[in-house]
């Protein structure tokens, strides 16, 4: 197989068992193997699929690209971009009402404050600004293939979580909906704590560090630092 192929190949595969897997499969497989083990298998396929995504990204040849993303201006871009990423993983760890077997109680409780003043999918949308990120600075076949569909499985996992929610949850979640916004709302990410800017650009500083080591292209503030 190409390696272009089986890279394309692997990114369909992650996707379809993670949506798959979180939803008609989900409850034949609790109540076949227990919450644990569907736990346990679920990360299974998901490590081995994800593994699958890494040696055939590898395979492929990092070119050509659509446009040229070595300029400065789209890595300012693209560093803004990972920096909300962060701060806004960070930030959904904390009072998370989409967190499984959530209680209805718990959801009506849940305070839209922090990153969820921003986006009730902080994790999500994270996930999603990353895949933008690379995409910005380097448009390869590897890059759309791999990126989008990290995105893809963001932002439409992100509906269909809401749609799953709607069911377990009932008026809990349609109240958290109707507080709470899918789209991010840039105006309130500073309504995000300092303490969560703090710990989500101290861990971007350490990514992009790593990315030097895993990936060989300075990212991030190490760009320019050297």
């Amino acid at each position: 197989m190409e390696p272009l192929a089986s890279l394309a190949f692997a990114n369909i595969a992650f996707v379809a068992s993670h949506f798959a897997m979180s939803h008609p499969l989900r409850a034949g497989m609790v109540k076949a193997l227990g919450e644990r083990g569907f736990l346990g298998v679920y990360s299974l396929v998901s490590l081995v699929l994800f593994a699958w995504i890494i040696l055939a990204f590898r395979a492929v040849l990092p070119g050509p690209t659509l446009w040229n993303g070595s300029g400065d201006a789209l890595w300012v871009v693209s560093s803004l971009l990972t920096i909300v990423a962060v701060v806004l993983l960070a930030g959904s760890m904390k009072g998370n009402p989409a967190l499984p077997d959530t209680a209805p109680e718990v959801a009506a409780k849940a305070e839209a404050t922090g990153a969820f003043a921003v986006t009730r999918h902080p994790m999500m949308w994270g996930f999603a600004l990353w895949a933008l990120a690379h995409i910005i600075v380097w448009p390869s076949p590897r890059t759309l293939i791999t990126a989008g569909a990290m995105g893809l499985l963001a932002l439409l996992g992100a509906r269909l979580q809401d749609g799953k929610k709607e069911k377990l949850l009932g008026d809990a979640w349609a109240d958290w909906e109707a507080r709470t916004s899918y789209w991010p709302r840039l105006g309130k990410l500073m309504h995000i704590p300092l303490s969560t800017w703090l710990i989500g650009i101290a861990l971007w500083m350490a990514f992009t560090w790593l990315h030097v080591w895993l990936a060989g292209i300075p990212a991030g503030a190490w760009r320019w630092l050297g």
